[in-house]
């Protein structure tokens, strides 16, 4: 019987038109691929949250630019579009190359330098990886997301989003240089402590079946070697015009689930700057209870970029006088944040898996942040 339940054969392609020596049995799974592959096919849905969410936030960056009078709430908006918009692009075009590349790898490799699914060494490799990957909370969502694709556990997917987005080294130079090395590396070292204890914990839930697996993992063939393996990998990655062009294409068409949340969050964070006025926010940044709570809330809403992130918290511990709320800023982009949520929920397909990342590590932030404001 041919794959993709086809009983009589199928001439040149499989139920999903493509040819079979590019694409495997489709209907043996349960994959998301797999139910959209052999849906009946029909008129192509418009995805409205992504055109909508691109409709704002190219309102706002031409806003900035060529229609700067009007309104205050206006102005806040376009400005804030702009703003969020000049410190992210490099990072999602970096995700978007790197989904690209990460996508030729073989998937073997990827798992060999990941390590084991379900170990901690793996959430370890997972945590050190997204520490050493210098991109921003945005690109660093593309990147997570295109490694859980190629077999990566949800811990160790975990693991790399919370130690990920403002532990790049641009941005930790960065916040040394305003809030000086001592916070920096406290911070730095409590990042990863939460997220290799949540990407313990959580590969710990998927093990007693709390949480659901990943459908793509695999487990490394005996015979595995390194050498090999990359030398496979730079073959496909050549850089030729041809060969970047097609990894661009591909990265872009991989990408474009996740670009439709980033770009709401960026539309949403504007218009919330327009009509929430920051006195409400920064009234309530106190070493306080209460104060770590607000804080929360609202890094949570507003969701600043990872560069944008540090300057704010930097400010919080020179007027407000609380290393912990600054801390919970800059962690709630990983812990909290509802785009990454959002991403999770699609890439894995399970509300669960998705809300883990801040059930698991948000009373870990906060413990750790109310330690920080007894310092």
């Amino acid at each position: 019987m041919k794959p993709c339940c086809q009983p009589e054969p199928a001439p040149a392609s499989d139920c999903c038109g493509t040819p079979p020596a590019a694409k495997s049995s489709c209907c043996g799974t349960n994959t998301p691929e797999a139910a959209s592959c052999c849906a009946p096919t029909g008129k192509k849905r418009i995805d409205l949250l992504f055109w909508a969410s691109v409709l704002l936030v190219v309102t706002g960056v031409a806003g900035h630019f060529w229609f700067p009078a009007g309104p205050v709430w206006w102005h806040t908006f376009a400005h804030g579009t702009w703003e969020m918009m000049s410190k992210a692009w490099w990072g999602i075009l970096a995700g978007i190359i790197a989904v690209g590349v990460i996508g030729r790898l073989p998937r073997d490799l990827v798992l060999g330098l990941l390590g084991r699914g379900g170990s901690f060494s793996g959430i370890l490799r997972a945590t050190f990886a997204g520490v050493l990957l210098d991109l921003c909370n945005h690109g660093i969502l593309l990147v997570a997301m295109q490694l859980y694709r190629k077999g990566a556990s949800l811990g160790q997917t975990l693991a790399f989003l919370i130690a990920s987005p403002w532990n790049s080294l641009s941005v930790t130079l960065l916040l040394a240089a305003m809030i000086g090395w001592k916070w920096t590396l406290a911070f730095l070292l409590l990042s990863m402590v939460i997220g290799v204890i949540s990407g313990w914990w959580a590969d710990c839930l998927v093990k007693r079946g709390s949480l659901p697996a990943n459908p793509h993992a695999s487990e490394l063939p005996a015979d595995f070697r390194f050498g090999p393996a990359f030398r496979i990998a730079l073959r496909d990655l050549k850089p030729t015009p041809t060969n970047l062009g097609r990894m661009l294409r591909e990265g872009l068409g991989e990408s474009k689930m996740i670009l439709r949340w980033i770009l709401f969050g960026i539309a949403l964070a504007a218009l919330i700057q327009a009509f929430v006025p920051d006195a409400m926010f920064s009234k309530l940044f106190g070493p306080s209870i209460l104060g770590l709570v607000v804080t929360l809330v609202a890094a949570t809403v507003i969701e600043v970029c990872s560069e944008g992130s540090s300057p704010i918290a930097a400010d919080i511990i020179r007027r407000g006088s609380a290393a912990g709320n600054a801390f919970t800023f800059l962690m709630a982009g990983a812990a909290t944040d509802y785009t990454s949520i959002a991403v999770l929920r699609q890439t894995t397909g399970s509300w669960k898996a998705a809300l883990a990342l801040p059930l698991l590590t948000t009373p870990q932030v906060l413990f750790v942040a109310w330690i920080l404001n007894q310092v």
